[in-house]
């Protein structure tokens, strides 16, 4: 059956409007009689607070509210899985991150003087700011069950015997940096206290039911008094999934007379403030035969989570869950810690935990590759795992799997064919070119354990028009097109004829949050649950009017059709004139679609949450030029090749798989958010360096499409893979070019040239022992 939307290059439906500017984020509104407010954060790290004093404060004109603990008048906590982050701190804060108070003024400028004059008497405590020192019985326990958050092992076969008989061993130790999310709008927006008594929040998030929750928990409220606008997002990738600022706005909305008040960070309290991602320590040894088969793989991840939990225990979890990579490794023993210090807090992030582990796994490919002379691509797919194959965690795939096809696609793609080609093209004489290749997965859904299901309404509106809406924030992705395009395939309809509302907890059904690379799947698939009883409302209705059977009306191209019993066109109805009868009969227009995302039925012992039943896969292939005088790198190419089931939008697709990747060469090669002894040295963009629109390669992206029979159309996740493979590619291209491996990241151009400088060194004395 021919597809009219599905599969075809829909623009997105919100593209005009967002180019143009016309499109406002929540940030972007003011109002009349409005209030700004501000958050007090500690001097500190790590201190208690001995005493607080906000008369100054009080008393300074134009203050409208004061706010601290004592004036929250239910829970004092939030946190997606675990409520550990004060909202206001009480004796003690943790990082510089805290808050301690809250101010609402007539103006900004009011509002930050007045937290200038609140008078807070600390004591400083020594901060623990390394993780591996805070697994440590030495170290002071920053909460009361002490500094980990979160242990996770998994193991299968047996490891030991499996190194002992093998022909290889590598052992390395791999550490990744801390990572901004940087989007555009920065953490803001409104809280309203309603003359009929509710709350409205307009916050940019990525799951505005569970936003809703944790507000009421803080206001002892009903949830079902407040109305939480989420959508849509100027930026996310995870950095919005936990409370921001919603509870803040709550609190002062309650205190500010029904007028409504503003919080919007200034990119140096984002900085400090947002989330980040984990920077972990990660310790493999990997083992294989002389052919290359994979034997045992050991890998130790600690991640540093910060001062609070967040969704660092995810993290760590699903990071083991991938630490083996998309292959067969009948022997693991994995292990990760989620330690809990003074630096910041650190949240979901695009990848999830899966970045850090897969510069360690693909590095070892390349290496062991290297070392028995197989190519890098050959030995990868001699490894993969098929679905329905047995995987490292040692449980059966059920789901689609296209790690082979991404693996063919790369091998037959221009780059990798005539790369030795392209290496020789060099722009200067000190400058040298290398190709390398990474393959990764990524877990589609929240894994075993966690609530995970999908939920949409459609509606049929006035004119003929329908509504879909789905509770999945647009955070950029367009996700929202895609919805569309679901909607008018099984509505026989124009897309234009779709309107998508998202992220309104008045508007909306709770669909679960957008993280996970589940947005797509979870909406599609929920959107498609819902379609087809609105088609049960059309044709049940047009065979009322004609007082014919259900089974003589079909619902084709923008109309009802009444077929006679020979199976011919009789009449027709449009959907406009559908509406009116519905309307006249007071009847409902307006369906629901509900399923819960499918799991593996048994959990892996030890691992938090795994294995997911569902996995999306990628390929990148990537050419790097290094400076051989500075150390600096270059991307040039990249050809990104992924498995995202059937392919609903393919401008979509090139538009996520080239932001993924621009975002991880700037995780491989420029971004380190930089803290020293629980003090932010980076400040804002001015010595964070992020890839620009010069420092973009040109990239390609060659779908392959392993369909995946539980998805809308057969359609998976991939928001995050996007990302993760080319971060292990970009490191293995540097080492291509010019000899050596980073297994320090960001790849700096320090970093580069140090290398290259010590191996410079080590061949030298070399050179100097053999003429001795």
């Amino acid at each position: 059956m021919t597809s009219k939307w599905i599969g075809k290059r829909v623009p997105r439906l919100d593209g005009p409007e967002r180019v143009t500017g016309e499109l406002k984020y929540m940030t972007d509104y003011h109002y009349n009689n409005m209030v700004w407010g501000r958050v007090l954060r500690p001097p500190y790290p790590y201190a208690k607070i001995k005493s607080m004093d906000t008369t100054r404060a009080k008393n300074l004109p134009g203050v409208i509210a004061v706010l601290t603990h004592e004036d929250i008048p239910g829970f004092n906590g939030f946190g997606i899985v675990v409520p550990d982050q004060p909202v206001l701190c009480e004796d003690v804060v943790r990082t510089t991150a805290d808050a301690v108070a809250l101010v609402a003024a007539e103006t900004e400028e009011i509002a930050e003087e007045a937290l200038a004059l609140i008078d807070v008497d600390y004591e400083r405590l020594d901060a623990v700011t390394d993780a591996e020192f805070a697994i440590t019985e030495q170290a002071p326990k920053l909460h009361a069950d002490g500094n980990i958050h979160s242990h996770v092992v998994i193991k299968n076969g047996e490891v030991e015997k499996a190194f002992q008989e093998a022909d290889i061993i590598l052992e390395n130790t791999f550490h990744s940096p801390r990572q901004m999310h940087a989007f555009i709008e920065t953490e803001g927006g409104w809280g309203i206290l309603e003359k009929d008594g509710t709350l409205t929040i307009q916050c940019p998030g990525q799951y505005a039911y569970r936003d809703r929750l944790q507000i009421a928990r803080a206001l002892a409220w009903n949830p079902a008094r407040i109305r939480v606008i989420s959508s849509p997002v100027g930026g996310a990738f995870g950095g919005k999934d936990e409370i921001t600022v919603q509870i803040y706005l709550a609190l002062l909305a309650l205190h500010t007379g029904g007028r409504p008040v503003k919080i919007h960070y200034k990119r140096e309290e984002s900085v400090i403030a947002g989330m980040k991602r984990h920077p972990f320590k990660v310790k493999m040894k990997t083992a294989a035969k002389k052919d290359g088969t994979l034997l045992a793989n050991q890998v130790l991840a600690i991640a540093d989570t910060g001062a609070y939990a967040s969704l660092g225990g995810a993290v760590i979890s699903l990071a083991i869950e991938h630490s083996c990579g998309p292959y067969k490794i009948p022997n693991v023993d994995l292990e990760g810690y989620c330690v809990y210090t003074n630096n910041g807090i650190a949240g979901a992030f695009r990848g999830f935990g899966v970045n850090q582990v897969c510069m360690g796994i693909e590095t070892h490919m390349d290496m062991i590759a290297a070392e028995l002379g197989i190519d890098p691509i050959e030995i990868r797919k001699k490894n993969v795992y098929h679905q329905g194959d047995v995987s490292s965690l040692g449980h059966v795939v059920k789901g689609s799997v296209g790690t082979w096809k991404t693996l063919e696609a790369a091998e037959k793609c221009d780059l990798w064919i005539n790369r030795e080609k392209y290496k020789a093209e060099i722009s200067e004489p000190w400058k040298k070119r290398g190709v390398s290749i990474a393959t990764s997965f990524h877990g589609v859904g929240m894994g075993i354990g966690l609530p995970d299901y999908g939920a949409a309404s459609i509606q049929l509106l006035p004119g003929g028009r329908f509504e879909v809406g789905v509770g999945c924030e647009e955070i950029g992705g367009g996700n929202g097109t895609v919805y569309a395009q679901v909607a008018a395939e099984i509505l026989q309809c124009d897309v234009t004829d779709i309107v998508v509302v998202q992220g309104d907890t008045s508007r909306t059904l709770d669909g679960g949050t957008v993280t996970a690379s589940r947005s797509t799947y979870t909406g599609g698939r929920a959107v498609a649950t819902a379609a087809p009883n609105m088609l049960n409302l059309l044709t049940k209705a047009a065979g009322e009017i004609f007082g014919v059977s259900e089974e003589q009306v079909r619902v084709a191209d923008k109309k009802v059709v009444v077929y006679d019993a020979d199976g011919k066109a009789d009449s027709s109805l449009s959907f406009a004139e559908i509406y009116d009868y519905l309307y006249e009969n007071r009847r409902d227009t307006r369906v629901e679609g509900h399923f819960m995302l499918p799991k593996e039925k048994k959990e892996i012992k030890g691992s938090g949450g795994a294995p997911h039943r569902l996995y999306g896969y990628l390929t990148h292939v990537v050419m790097v030029e290094v400076d051989t005088l500075t150390g600096e790198t270059e991307v040039l190419r990249v050809v990104s090749i992924p498995d995202a089931g059937k392919v609903i939008n393919p401008q979509g697709l090139e538009g996520q798989a080239e932001g993924g990747a621009v975002m991880g060469i700037g995780y491989a090669l420029y971004e380190d958010t930089i803290i020293e002894n629980g003090y932010h040295k980076t400040t804002n963009f001015s010595n964070y360096i992020l890839p620009t629109v010069k420092d973009s390669p040109q990239i390609e992206t060659f779908p392959v499409e392993e369909l995946e029979e539980t998805g809308p159309f057969g359609a998976k996740g991939i928001g995050e893979v996007v990302m993760i493979p080319i971060i292990a590619a970009t490191i293995s291209a540097i080492h291509d070019a010019v000899g050596v491996r980073i297994k320090h990241l960001p790849a700096t151009p320090e970093r580069v040239y140090a290398a290259l400088k010590a191996r410079k060194d080590q061949t030298n004395q070399s050179n100097e022992e053999n003429v001795m």
